[in-house]
């Protein structure tokens, strides 16, 4: 993780320095960004500040720390100051309950960690940003696919159905960067005619400015070209898909049969597979509503949760992270909707 960098942004123009009424903090933390918004209790958004990455890793949950409370720190002094009535702070990578009081354990003697209620900072996964980013509802699923994938599902009386999220280990694949791992495997398949042929061994070396696959299988085993950045072959493997490659076709597929697979895992779990619940999806790789992947999904959503109504989400999560401190706090319906409307406008997806 790179250092504590960002942008802070007042937005509270019209209202006073400091809110008598006090202000609630949410943080949304990922791998590539950090939003943290404040909030009054009329719905504005008074404050956002955007740093880097701090989404939560075993033995790393200092640097993750730091993040937030540089964040939560920002934002505040962008909002005016005044009474702070809670912090809620919503992470990548928290997926298992060692993970959480790791990671609450760095933030408990941080002066925010305590509201002016007395009531202790939220912390949660930031899949419940991003499914109350999409609705609402007290019965629903989300799933999101960006670099890794991940899902979860809620029920009205609080029973919530998780994943681990730890990758292979943990039975997970499908992010982007399964995808771009597979494409390159798929690729040198090809090349030796242990696979079939695609399009991919020859346009995969081209997006990374290799003279041939070759090339490029030399360079990610010796590490002069990091795995990680595999995960940009998602948009290569679509465009070959789309002009009608079969084996790229296949990798999509296979990608959407998972996404439906953890959907309805959650909500078998919970009971709620004939019920008309809410299928939030989220992260770039659905945000980027490419045909191919959408239509699978859709048809596969018809099939295992019949009555599911499925809905992409292209707002940030601190947007679902903001309206669950609202309503923690008791916000009404109006500014529940005022509040959606003013953060979808402030900050960019």
């Amino acid at each position: 993780m790179g250092a504590v960098s960002g942008t802070a942004v007042r937005t509270g123009q019209g209202h006073p320095a400091t809110h008598p009424g006090g202000i609630v903090v949410a943080v949304d933390g990922g791998g590539t960004k950090t939003d943290a918004v404040a909030l009054d209790g009329t719905g504005a958004v008074v404050a956002h500040v955007r740093l880097g990455a701090s989404d939560v890793h075993p033995g790393r949950e200092g640097e993750s720390a730091s993040v937030v409370d540089e964040a939560v720190r920002r934002v505040h002094a962008e909002a005016g100051g005044g009474p702070l009535l809670r912090v809620g702070v919503f992470l990548s990578g928290l997926d298992h309950e060692d993970e959480f009081a790791a990671f609450r354990a760095r933030i408990r003697s941080l002066p925010w960690f305590l509201g002016e209620d007395g009531v202790e900072a939220h912390v949660e996964n930031d899949m419940f940003a991003l499914l109350r980013t999409g609705t609402l509802a007290p019965d629903a699923v989300a799933v999101v696919c960006g670099t890794g994938l991940n899902a979860i599902g809620v029920r009205g009386d609080g029973t919530t159905a998780r994943f681990l999220a730890w990758g292979a280990v943990s039975g997970d694949w499908g992010g982007g960067s399964d995808i771009g791992a597979e494409a390159l495997r798929l690729a040198a398949r090809a090349l030796d005619d242990r696979g079939p042929a695609t399009v991919l061994a020859r346009v995969i070396p081209g997006h990374f400015g290799r003279a041939d696959l070759t090339a490029l299988i030399e360079d990610v085993h010796f590490g002069r070209l990091p795995e990680e950045r595999l995960a940009e072959l998602v948009p290569v493997v679509f465009a070959a898909a789309g002009g009608g490659d079969v084996v790229s076709r296949a990798l999509v597929q296979r990608q959407a049969e998972e996404i439906v697979a953890m959907a309805a895992s959650a909500a078998r779990r919970l009971g709620l597979e004939q019920d008309p619940i809410p299928v939030v999806l989220g992260g770039g790789v659905l945000a980027a509503r490419q045909p191919l992947l959408l239509d699978g999904v859709v048809q596969g959503l018809a099939s295992a949760l019949p009555s599911a109504v499925p809905t992409v989400v292209d707002a940030r999560p601190v947007v679902g992270a903001g309206l669950t401190l609202l309503e923690q706090h008791g916000a009404t319906d109006d500014v529940l909707r005022r509040a959606r409307a003013a953060l979808e406008r402030t900050v960019p997806s």
